[in-house]
């Protein structure tokens, strides 16, 4: 036992607990680097489902969302925004912006069974979301103009498949080959 002991003792403990400590901090600090940006700056989502057909695929697109633009008011009409929804705050949706404060939006009431339209003048401080596909989208035709606040960022960019595309404002993209079902709204699981 005596030379158990011996060995236990010729180990450089506080050398192997200063460096274990090191570099606990170091992955702390990386992970807080990581929220930071993830939650601040830029991060990935994954978005499923038809509302924003075709621009982005009914199976899922991986979109890389701008925090930045949202909180300096560089949203305007036409861009992919990342929100929280109206209905359910514990719910990311992807929706387009269709109409700024002080604009008047005209939209069908009810796109699948009648041709009536509605115009409507969004409020100081809200903006008008859209569904590409009118269709298969909860949007603003619902639940009305939305808070500014509830933006939490824009989509610059999607990876549908291998290859990184450029994301466009106009909804140019076409996928004839999506998988056939249909899930309620466009629901996004963040990474990170």
């Amino acid at each position: 036992m005596s030379g158990f002991a011996r060995r236990l003792g010729g180990i450089p403990w506080r050398e192997i607990a200063g460096e274990a400590f090191s570099r606990v901090f170091l992955v702390a600090q990386a992970v807080c680097a990581v929220h930071v940006v993830n939650a601040h700056v830029c991060s990935f989502a994954l978005v499923m489902g038809p509302s924003m057909l075709p621009a982005m695929n009914l199976a899922g697109d991986v979109v890389a969302v701008d925090r930045v633009s949202a909180r300096l008011g560089r949203v305007a009409s036409g861009d992919a925004v990342l929100l929280v929804s109206p209905e359910d705050p514990r719910k990311a949706v992807v929706k387009r912006v269709v109409g700024m404060e002080g604009d008047a939006v005209t939209f069908l009431v009810d796109p699948g069974n009648s041709d009536a339209s509605k115009t409507v003048v969004v409020p100081k401080g809200h903006v008008w979301v859209q569904g590409d596909n009118i269709y298969a989208s909860r949007d603003s035709r619902q639940f009305g103009p939305i808070p500014y606040g509830l933006i939490t960022g824009k989509i610059f960019c999607r990876n549908p498949g291998l290859s990184l595309h450029l994301y466009l404002s106009e909804p140019t993209f076409f996928y004839p080959f999506a998988p056939e079902f249909i899930e309620d709204g466009m629901h996004i699981l963040r990474f990170l």
